[in-house]
């Protein structure tokens, strides 16, 4: 029986909740990247140009640190990834977490929460971390959650 891995990065609980909602309909296990170092308020302040977020963001090569051991992938066939979207783009703390996973011979597939943007960045840099990565979407509810896992075959 496939196996799926939902691994997921939430500041303001919006991406944790469509994770939880995605899991519960799969039977998949869930894992919360924790940011070693903490973002405060003004770590997200996207109008300061000094912002953590700014300063990761705007650096392709920003790999932020995130808090203990990742899942072992072993007995698992999918992975998923859920994130936020910050300047068009995942937060580059997951790219640290995709580069420290084996995910040779996965079905990968990432989704995203905004507030207004569109997916399109954010898949082109899937895209160069993870080969023959599911296309993506945002997703913001049940029926948007249901009908991208069924259009990918993840259900």
């Amino acid at each position: 029986m496939a196996k799926t891995l939902l691994i997921y990065f939430s500041m303001t609980g919006q991406t944790e909740q469509v994770a939880q909602q995605m899991a519960e309909i799969l039977g998949a296990d869930l894992y919360g990247i924790q940011a070693a170092v903490a973002y405060t308020r003004n770590d997200l302040d996207w109008t300061s140009p000094k912002s953590r977020a700014n300063l990761e963001q705007k650096n392709p090569t920003s790999r932020p640190h995130y808090q203990g051991k990742l899942p072992d992938m072993t007995d698992y066939d999918t992975v998923i990834f859920g994130h936020p979207i910050w300047w068009g783009i995942a937060p580059r703390i997951l790219y640290t977490v995709i580069e420290d996973l084996n995910l040779t011979g996965k079905k990968v597939a990432s989704f995203a929460t905004s507030g207004g943007s569109g997916y399109g960045e954010a898949q082109m840099e899937i895209d160069k971390l993870v080969d023959s990565a599911i296309k993506g979407r945002i997703l913001s509810n049940m029926a948007s959650i249901s009908s991208w896992l069924t259009d990918n075959q993840l259900k």
